[in-house]
């Protein structure tokens, strides 16, 4: 029986800075862009969210519903040296750390530096070592697998431990909704729900045509979490899969040379990427996002492999002729790069450092709306966590 902790900072940028500026302490923050360009809240301090505030959301909308939320620029330089000395008290613990962004992580605690034979003694002491070391909060869920940790530890927050023992996961999965299953956004929710699927053990039972219509190739997998069942091992490093730049500007670009220009410069941004690590890509892709908020892609694959910036530039400029854009203001660009080799002879890309290396927006789920990055500015972002 393994023993599975998920471990996730609670509102992790809004707390640091309550943390390093009294003055924000017990007020409503959010961490983002400005309102008045456009900005995005990329963290919400719980005094933010009793108004509704919530990542993802424009700023301009936060502040409506907040009049007095305070917002702070993010400083991910600074969030990334704490999150360093976050996971490194983790590993301290058990090698078999998985992290999944600055703030998150799985560990599996089965065999612990501390000898401790419960999960829950190994989160309650990393509870308090992150308070006494860090002035932070985490909260935690501890189970036999990673998919009812992850929802064990959404289960009560702020600074929450829940323990789900195998004796009672079946008791716990039938006070979930769909919704809890990985992958289930509120598109597939409507349509498992109006085929009577409404709570998690529905899909255990429902007929198998029905889910298939909703959830497609995932049926089997979301039949085995439904069940409570989840063999994925907590994997320590990743290999590398993907880069991209995004921007989103204060003012919707609508000169055809000027957006040209743009996506040179993310195009020439993933390349120097690519170089700095000894990689390239087969797969250039290309985002688009236009003023009414309508997000479209292009890609384009070829053999062999590059990093070569004009190569790239070319790639990224005959996809973005393939869109509207200059003929539609366009709110957001984005170059992607995929399918990462190592030295441009095929091999797969290296395994990802313990941490990211640059902070990513947060991630839409699968079927959920597309999300504009943290802040109307550049965002690089490695790929996947």
């Amino acid at each position: 029986m393994r023993r599975i902790l998920h471990l996730d900072m609670d509102a992790f940028y809004a707390s640091v800075e309550q943390r390093d500026d009294p003055a924000l302490r017990g007020r409503p923050v959010a961490v983002g862009g400005r309102p008045d360009r456009r900005g995005v809240v990329a963290a919400a301090s719980y005094e933010a969210r009793q108004f509704g505030v919530r990542s993802a959301m424009p700023m301009a909308r936060a502040v409506r519903l907040c009049p007095s939320l305070a917002v702070v620029p993010p400083d991910f330089a600074r969030y990334r040296r704490i999150s360093s000395r976050i996971f490194d008290m983790y590993r301290t613990v058990t090698p078999l750390v998985e992290p999944l962004s600055l703030d998150e992580a799985y560990l599996d605690v089965t065999r612990n530096a501390w000898g401790e034979p419960l999960a829950t003694t190994v989160a309650r002491r990393l509870k308090q070592w992150m308070r006494d070391e860090v002035g932070l909060t985490v909260s935690a869920g501890a189970a036999p697998n990673k998919f009812l940790a992850k929802v064990a530890s959404d289960w009560d927050k702020p600074d929450g431990l829940t323990v789900i023992p195998a004796e009672r996961v079946d008791a716990f999965l039938r006070k979930l909704p769909v919704e809890a299953l990985w992958g289930v956004g509120p598109v597939t929710a409507k349509r498992l729900r109006a085929a009577g699927v409404v709570q998690l053990v529905d899909v255990r039972t429902a007929d198998l045509r029905v889910l298939q219509r909703a959830v497609g190739s995932r049926t089997d997998w979301l039949r085995r979490l439904a069940g409570g069942i989840d063999d994925r091992p907590v994997t320590p490093h990743r290999a590398v899969k993907s880069s991209g730049s995004e921007h989103t500007y204060p003012a919707d670009l609508t000169d055809p040379d000027e957006i040209r220009r743009e996506l040179d410069r993310l195009a020439q941004r993933g390349a120097a990427w690519l170089e700095r690590r000894r990689l390239a890509a087969r797969t250039v892709t290309v985002k688009v996002r236009y003023s009414d908020f309508t997000t479209v892609t292009r890609s384009h694959s070829a053999q062999p492999a590059t990093r070569d910036a004009e190569a790239i530039v070319g790639r990224a400029r005959r996809l973005l002729d393939r869109t509207a854009a200059g003929d539609r203001p366009v709110r957001l660009l984005g170059v992607t790069l995929h399918n990462l080799t190592a030295e441009e002879d095929g091999r797969p890309a290296p395994e990802n450092p313990p941490l990211p290396l640059y902070d990513p927006p947060p991630a839409a789920g699968p079927d959920d709306p597309a999300r504009a990055p943290g802040s109307a500015g550049d965002d690089l972002k490695p790929g996947p966590r």
